[in-house]
């Protein structure tokens, strides 16, 4: 994971896209155990057009690609997921600005970025019961993997187990962003939809990685 091609960014935009879309109902009822029910259809329905015109983003450069992404997602997700999901998309981008292919430094500078972006738009910190609490140890658990020389197959495995483990440590927490957070302890018991939603697209990266459209490593 040196090197991320362009075929490589396309593939993760797409997991991303079609797991959301594919887990519609799952994310929706995690969301209505202590939420409006709605994460799961948002998503997916944002997500669903980004698919649809897929073949119609500009490619001049990744960070151009991504910058699309993220406007169709601010405006055609619903609720507070469309800014969250859109400023992250859009963070990355501007990381990603001009360059045609990612190193793994570069990878993990549009994670912090991103990160940072929702803490910004969403008022949320680590803690908080929300998608941070996933992406952090994910984007962590990459650093770590490109310091110890990892493959890029091991990386992405790495990043999957530490967002699934740091989803389901989510299940302790008390809300205190976005709805849930207004049902106070009732939301101790059940895991964060956003948390949750990262570590089941990076589990649906880790499992596809290596049968990925291969050009630079």
């Amino acid at each position: 994971m040196t090197t991320q091609s362009f075929s490589d960014t396309e593939f993760v935009v797409n997991t991303i896209a079609t797991t959301a879309v594919d887990n519609e109902k799952e994310f929706g009822d995690l969301d209505s155990v202590v939420g409006d029910g709605d994460f799961g259809f948002s998503l997916a329905r944002g997500f669903e057009i980004v698919l649809t015109d897929w073949d119609t983003y500009d490619r001049s450069d990744i960070g151009t690609f991504l910058q699309k992404i993220a406007v169709v997602i601010t405006g055609r997700i619903g609720g507070t997921s469309g800014p969250i999901w859109g400023t992250a998309f859009l963070r990355g981008a501007a990381i990603a600005k001009g360059k045609d292919e990612l190193s793994g430094d570069d990878v993990v500078a549009m994670l912090r970025s991103a990160m940072d972006g929702i803490k910004a738009r969403g008022n949320a910190e680590l803690g908080d019961k929300t998608l941070l609490d996933a992406i952090a140890p994910m984007t962590d658990a990459i650093e770590s993997g490109l310091a110890d020389g990892a493959s890029s197959d091991e990386i992405v495995a790495r990043a999957a187990a530490a967002a699934r483990d740091a989803a389901d440590a989510t299940v302790t927490m008390q809300a205190r962003r976005g709805r849930a957070a207004y049902t106070g302890e009732r939301s101790i018991g059940s895991p964060d939809p956003g948390a949750v939603a990262v570590a089941v697209i990076l589990e649906r990266l880790a499992s596809t990685w290596a049968s990925r459209p291969l050009q630079s490593q």
